[in-house]
């Protein structure tokens, strides 16, 4: 019951700061796990478990307060599942770490441009909608790799691009759901196909995965709305100031300082 409430306190605060931002529940949610001794490909597909119900609900908020574009929606998704069943493949493979320097450094340089339009206070535009599909494939492989690259991926690249804040991650969290369904079937197509032979404890963590359920699922219904009310420019700001807070932490990690 310990573990459990605090997967839930974690959860909630997790998915408040996802759905108003667009990212950060499965950076946040992994990080505990790890921090728990899980293992990186086991601590993905718990994350994932439970965005399938967080997720959905933070779709329907955002849907409720016009917060998506449904244009760069279909693609945005369909290319996000594809990515994901790929990283999904690939973390059970490989080791995903190799990866990590090369998506820091990627936050970074978004972390800076988004911060650079709030700004300059840039009139928004509409993020190129060909671009959203291969935009979804890469958002969706970094998410199954990292255990939660979606949003740091898909809505800073939208952010950045000088989108309306509101509509980039109003959009990114309604096509996460297909796309964090699409991961979790493939995590467990690979266990039971035998692919994933070195799945360590799935069934150790289920207080886990139920704790951040049920706090993902109390904090999603706030998101559209905090999203919808807030200052666009504070928005940027906010956004951009997270991206850069993730790139510093994925930093630390990898030179060894936490």
């Amino acid at each position: 019951m310990h573990d459990f409430l605090i997967f839930a306190f974690v959860g909630f605060l997790a998915q408040i700061v996802d759905g108003a931002l667009g990212m950060a529940y499965g950076v946040i949610s992994s990080t505990v796990l790890l921090s728990f001794g899980v293992p990186p490909a086991t601590a993905s597909a718990t994350v994932h478990a439970a965005e399938v119900f967080t997720t959905a609900a933070s779709a329907g908020s955002h849907a409720v307060n016009r917060n998506v574009n449904w244009k760069l929606f279909a693609p945005l998704a369909l290319g996000g599942c594809i990515g994901g069943a790929i990283g999904a493949f690939v973390l059970t493979s490989i080791d995903g770490g190799v990866l990590k320097p090369f998506i820091t450094g990627y936050l970074a340089l978004m972390g800076v441009l988004i911060i650079y339009r709030a700004w300059r206070a840039t009139t928004p535009r509409p993020f190129p909608a060909r671009w959203s599909g291969p935009l979804g494939g890469v958002g969706g492989f970094l998410d199954a790799v990292g255990g939660g690259g979606w949003g740091p991926t898909v809505s800073s690249a939208l952010v950045g691009s000088g989108a309306e804040p509101r509509e980039s991650i109003g959009t990114a969290n309604a096509a996460e759901f297909f796309v964090t369904a699409t991961i979790s079937a493939a995590f467990l197509a690979a266990l039971l196909s035998g692919h994933w032979k070195e799945a360590e404890g799935l069934g150790q963590h289920l207080s886990a995965v139920g704790g951040l359920i049920l706090g993902g699922l109390l904090a999603a219904p706030l998101a559209g709305l905090v999203v919808r009310i807030a200052p666009i420019r504070t928005l940027t700001f906010a956004v951009g100031g997270l991206v850069l807070a993730l790139a510093g932490y994925q930093t630390a990690r990898l030179v060894g300082w936490l």
